[in-house]
């Protein structure tokens, strides 16, 4: 490649947990630097690298904060080297543009609909011509690194910029940048610029990395009326870790809080004909509370999480006003409850309820329908039999770690089951402990009862986030908030009717004023507070506006209407979100909300779950073109994946979906799959084991692995032999040949270790394992990553991953093959059957009598399931979707003689004539 002109792009993203910005070098510890009797020339360079400048420009106006990153990285060096760019932004944000420039030449990003976008990728890559992706998936936070290898002498300069609307919570705006450059840098800059109609009523700036003396002797910050300003800019000296080092000391959080004045319940900005609408009125009485605590007791929550949520609970019982109602609902195999009623937070009552709550222990699995139906019928049953209590703010919180097991677990159904009890009385917030609850059926059920999700991640700090949330709804305002403008002044307006108003909050409700209307504009609030209803009606104040436009002109103008594009398209994709779990003859709708999405992230050129941006020219080490991918949906920290690949993308990885169908994360505990010789590989989430079995039969033999009867959806595959079998030798056999069929649709695909085939039947098309494609037919999403593997996502089914296994040099076996692993089987019902299908949902066994074997090296027990008493072998197994060369060690309980016992029937029971084999 031509060194003035290539470039070489590794790009990788991961979920993650806070915003970071970094820009660092590619490898390499920092140097000691040369000897200087001045202490500032110290060699700022790592392996001839050098950060010459990184800034951070926010620019805030009326809550919606527009940031620019760049960094300028020079090679010093004589002969190429690698540079970087590492940042992390909320993904609550949207990336609006970015650009890479080097050697004279910018590569700048352009924003396209997913599937005009990937047509473009395929064609890029077989013309030759590379362009690069961002793609943007799910929710929460996501971080994106780019490593470029940047000619001798040269200097790279990269740019990005996203927007996102800033949330008020505990009485204030929070914008927080991680700053870890890892190195020195020449010019560093964080330079925050503050614009607020009402005023700013306190600013403030701080680190976690610099001491408090330092820290308030760089930092400059100011505020006056309307604007907020704050600069950090340290010198090379003053960001080494000591005074001879050629370390910094920059690793941690920079973080800027901020508040408006609120002297006046009206906060109404116009511009453009655009609106937005501030409520956050002061100085009201608390409402008393209805609260119920719904507690998950199951066996998993033993240990840390227990004790967290008993301290958290303990806590949180100390908090409640006297004049506040409650009780406490625990669900295991069983329900119980603390008293069955509402009952006052009296002294002797709220004593009392932490005894309780001291002494409960686990029992059994997770009656979660069951639980929730207990709170709700305690809520509903107060407000028609206390008198007074109908003017409480009623609440209802959940805590669970794990999945229904226990009484109703189909999911739709108990959606439906809190939907209907709930009535849109009051709302329901779950918080999902850890990361083996299914947090998008939490956030569904949360959504579609007013209230929200959120994750409590398994940490030394657990109990101050439990308390953390609790205190973001502890204190109701109002209930029942409606925010009413005239019909035909306004249109598109965003969500304007809310279930509660919390002290500490903010609601924001933008939209469009028609032309020539704003005389007549105005904004009707009516609620209920304590003891009184609450009403106020608000006018636009044209001569402020105008005022307002002349200190700020075409940025308010453009910041509110984007604002207001930002909430709608959220707004749109959560819609979109609830009604993939609707029915079919509902497909319209979703059709709908969809295409509005999509349209309005084109016209405003965000990064959605939706569009792809493109970046041009770029080519990595394969030759192929670089990806910039958003992580998919409720995607696990990388830390607790171990680092697996499929979240640290490089150019192999196939992006996402044309839709936001998430492709579900294999637990780093395991999965239900079958490889090599085939072991079969059945991990019980439920008992935290792992059961393993061999089918030993010819080759040629085809075995049914998943066959659901409801939807018809089956995987079926084919054995194929070892070429290097001597003769006498055992016959090792593996999986050569996969058929994945969804007869509802006519889907089909035919995955051998040769090619990946859709629709075999119809000469549907051939791709190779060299590809790297996204297909989508009617509910099903295939995506190809190339010579790796590929996941076939059914959307309300299940998300399945195939391994491709080359032969190399060593490898004991010597023919390419297939293994299969089930990353979500959640939706698939509970008819489903196969050698793996049969154990999708919840089943029991015990294990005792455990003793020495035959063979001395291993153990055996007895085990109990299913009504057989079997003799079981403790062994060792291998998941290869991480590795599929070396594989990771999976320890199991080994059933022997093909299954027998622990599979319904006998193995030879599942030997089906093809691979698209239908009953």
């Amino acid at each position: 490649m031509d060194g003035a002109m290539g470039l070489r792009v590794l790009l990788c993203t991961s979920l993650v947990s806070l915003l970071i910005f970094q820009a660092v070098p590619a490898w390499g510890s920092p140097q000691k630097p040369k000897s200087s009797k001045k202490r500032q020339a110290v060699d700022t360079a790592v392996d001839g690298v050098s950060i010459q400048s990184l800034k951070v420009n926010c620019k805030v106006t009326s809550r919606f904060a527009h940031y620019v990153i760049t960094s300028q990285v020079v090679n010093r060096a004589n002969e190429a080297k690698q540079v970087a760019f590492d940042v992390e932004i909320p993904k609550t944000a949207f990336i609006s543009d970015f650009t890479i420039t080097a050697n004279g030449k910018a590569f700048i990003g352009y924003i396209k609909d997913k599937a005009t976008a990937w047509k473009k990728y395929r064609k890029a890559a077989i013309s030759g011509e590379n362009a690069g992706l961002v793609r943007a998936s799910g929710r929460t936070m996501e971080q994106f690194t780019i490593h470029i290898t940047v000619s001798p002498r040269a200097k790279v300069t990269f740019q990005l910029t996203y927007e996102e609307v800033l949330k008020r919570r505990f009485k204030q705006y929070d914008i927080v940048i991680k700053v870890k450059p890892r190195q020195l840098v020449h010019h560093f800059e964080i330079d925050v610029d503050i614009f607020e109609p009402q005023g700013i009523s306190k600013l403030d700036a701080r680190t976690s990395f610099l001491p408090k003396e330092l820290a308030t002797q760089l930092i400059k910050k100011s505020f006056s009326g309307k604007e907020g300003h704050v600069l950090f800019s340290p010198t090379v000296s003053q960001q080494q870790s000591c005074p001879t080092c050629s370390t910094t000391l920059m690793d941690g959080d920079f973080k800027v809080t901020y508040d408006v004045n609120r002297e006046r319940l009206c906060d109404l900005v116009v511009a453009n004909n655009y609106f937005v609408h501030f409520f956050a009125p002061q100085n009201l009485t608390n409402l008393n509370k209805n609260l119920v605590f719904v507690i998950d007791i199951s066996n998993s929550m033993e240990g840390q999480k227990v004790k967290q949520t008993k301290e958290a609970l303990l806590k949180i019982l100390s908090d409640l006003r006297p004049g506040d109602y409650f009780d406490l609902v625990l669900f295991g195999s069983q329900v119980q409850s603390w008293k069955g009623f509402l009952v006052q937070a009296s002294a002797a009552n709220v004593q009392s309820a932490k005894d309780f709550v001291r002494r409960f222990a686990l029992a059994g699995a997770t009656n979660l329908n069951g639980g929730l139906l207990r709170g709700i019928e305690i809520l509903n049953q107060a407000q028609g039999s206390i008198p007074g209590l109908t003017n409480h703010a009623s609440i209802l919180i959940m805590l669970t770690d794990g999945e229904p097991t226990e009484g109703v677990t189909d999911r739709s159904q108990i959606l439906e089951n809190v939907r209907n009890a709930i009535g849109g009385r009051f709302p329901l917030y779950n918080l999902g402990f850890g990361h083996n609850v299914d947090l998008n059926f939490l956030e569904i059920m949360s959504m579609e009862n007013n209230g929200r999700v959120q994750r409590i991640y398994e940490d030394h700090d657990a109990t101050q986030q439990l308390q953390g949330f609790y205190n973001q709804v502890a204190n109701p305002l109002l209930v029942n908030v409606e925010l009413q403008y005239p019909q035909d002044s306004v249109s598109a307006l965003t969500q304007h009717s809310h279930k509660q108003y919390y002290e500490g909050s903010e609601i924001v409700v933008a939209g469009r004023i028609a032309d020539n209307k704003l005389s007549s504009f105005k904004a009707d609030v009516q609620a209920h507070g304590e003891g009184q209803e609450f009403k106020t009606t608000c006018l636009v104040d044209e001569e402020e506006m105008k005022k307002l436009l002349k200190e700020r002109g075409h940025m308010l103008e453009n910041h509110v209407e984007r604002l207001w594009a930002y909430l709608t398209i959220q707004e749109l994709l959560a819609k979109r979100f609830l009604s993939h779990r609707k029915k079919l003859e509902e497909e319209e709708e979703k059709a709908n909300l969809s295409a509005k999405a999509l349209q309005m992230s084109l016209t405003y050129q965000f990064v959605t779950p939706l569009t792809s941006m493109i970046v041009g020219g770029m080519v990595d080490e394969d030759g192929l073109q670089p990806i910039i991918d958003k992580p998919p949906e409720d995607s696990q920290p990388l830390e607790m994946l171990g680092k697996r690949r499929s979240f640290v993308l490089s150019t192999e990885q196939a992006p996402p979906p044309t839709d936001s169908t998430s492709v579900v994360p294999q637990s780093q505990k395991g999965v239900t799959s079958v490889d090599t010789d085939p072991h079969f590989i059945i991990h019980v989430p439920q008992k935290e084991d792992t059961l393993c079995f061999n089918i030993n039969e010819e080759p040629g033999v085809v075995l049914s692995l998943v066959q659901d009867p409801n939807t018809g959806f089956s995987v079926s595959g084919q054995l194929i032999g070892d070429k290097s079998r001597s003769h006498g030798q055992h016959e090792g056999t593996y999986i050569g040949r996969l058929g994945i069929a969804n007869p509802a649709t006519g889907f089909q695909l035919e995955v051998t270790p040769q090619n990946i085939t859709l629709n075999p039947g119809s000469g549907g098309p051939v791709f190779s394992w060299r590809d790297q494609a996204s297909l989508r037919q009617d509910k099903v999403v295939v995506t190809i990553n190339r010579k790796r593997n590929l996941v076939v996502s059914v959307e309300d089914g299940g998300t399945f991953e195939v391994v491709l296994h080359r032969v190399w040099k060593g490898s004991a076996i010597h023919q390419d093959f297939l293994g299969f692993y089930v990353l979500d089987s959640h939706r698939m019902s509970t008819r489903t059957h196969g050698l793996l299908g049969q154990f999708f949902h919840p089943f029991d066994y015990k294990v005792s009598e455990i003793h020495p074997g035959s063979d001395s090296t291993k153990i055996d027990a007895t085990m109990v399931v299913k009504n057989h008493q079997l003799t079981v072998t403790r062994g060792v197994q291998k998941d290869y979707s991480k590795d599929p060369r070396q594989g990771t060690k999976v320890t199991c309980w080994f059933i022997h003689n093909n299954g027998a016992g622990l599979i319904d029937g006998v193995h030879t029971d599942y030997i089906v004539p093809d691979i698209f084999w239908a009953p």
